[in-house]
């Protein structure tokens, strides 16, 4: 496989994942200022998002005085924004044109209607205040290409480059969500329970779908050690950084198989996969969650720029 093929499959999995947290973590975003609209914190909530995508002057240069409103096009239809789903999705179908050959039929239909249908939208100014329902249709689009992807394509080196750039991108918004959600959004003074703590707590769980999750796991009140360790440690749930990064070895394994070779990504990926997969959520709080947090997002980048150093001719 040529790398530059291996390449353009690795980004537009990341750029269609990253669509597709963006969408989730606007919504969440979007629920929790309408929840806490009066309080003394209510109307900072999205602020949480620029700190995510490290996005805040780039908006401010945009408006003077920015607002949920305002972050919502931002994030959503900005063409200059590349952390925008309007950005994410045009790259996404762009890569996908390029490797037509290597995609079956239902995941080039599915991404190519989703980026005529937010072309569509983004000339009509918006979907006329209905972000909701706009960000629910970008979430089961995205899910359309994904499930087209995983339901159709041969299991060859084309599917584990598309997979590589899916959980690499799914670890990375899990890790900035747990960490930016709660280091960043909390109030200062606000007691560990309370009821603004109990919102930001539900609200990082909505980003992940995995409110009812918690429920049936824990069957217990909101905690933050036990929302940390379900996002963090479990490699049950889908959208964990454990389970990412086992995803992760596993294709990595794969390529090793096809290509007989092993590479420096290898071991970067075995050794943030073993810390996950014996890791003790006791110790990470013991040791800072953020600093855990921080780490590991550093530590995925690294393993992103290697994957890209062995495979993809960076």
């Amino acid at each position: 496989m040529l790398s530059s093929t291996a390449k353009n499959l690795y980004w537009l999995a990341r750029y269609i994942e990253r669509a597709e947290n963006t969408a989730r973590i606007l919504e969440a975003t979007n629920r929790i200022a309408l929840l806490t609209r009066g309080r003394p914190q209510g109307g900072a909530e999205w602020l949480s998002v620029t700190g995510i995508y490290g996005c805040e002057m780039a908006l401010r240069e945009r408006h003077a005085n920015p607002g949920l409103e305002e972050l919502m096009h931002f994030m959503a239809f900005d063409e200059h924004n590349p952390s925008s789903i309007y950005c994410g999705v045009r790259a996404a179908r762009n890569n996908a044109r390029a490797e037509r050959n290597n995609l079956t039929t239902d995941v080039w239909e599915n991404l190519n209607g989703m980026w005529l249908e937010l072309q569509s939208m983004a000339r009509q100014g918006g979907p006329g205040g209905d972000w909701h329902g706009f960000l629910d249709w970008v979430k089961k689009q995205a899910q359309l290409v994904t499930g087209a992807a995983q339901s159709t394509l041969l299991r060859d080196e084309a599917f584990n480059f598309l997979a590589l750039g899916n959980f690499i991108e799914r670890g990375d918004s899990t890790a900035r969500i747990l960490d930016v959600k709660y280091h960043i959004l909390l109030p200062k003074g606000e007691p560990v329970g309370g009821s603004i703590d109990y919102y930001h707590w539900s609200e990082i769980l909505s980003c992940v779908s995995a409110f009812r999750i918690y429920r049936r796991v824990y069957a217990s009140a909101i905690e933050p050690w036990r929302v940390a360790e379900l996002m963090i440690l479990r490699r049950d749930l889908p959208r964990s950084l454990h389970f990412c990064q086992r995803q992760v070895n596993f294709h990595l394994e794969e390529l090793a198989e096809a290509f007989a070779a092993r590479h420096e990504a290898h071991r970067l990926s075995g050794e943030i996969y073993s810390q996950l997969r014996y890791g003790r959520i006791e110790l990470i709080f013991q040791n800072g969650l953020h600093e855990f947090l921080t780490d590991f997002i550093q530590r995925n980048g690294r393993l992103s720029d290697q994957i890209e150093r062995d495979f993809l001719m960076k």
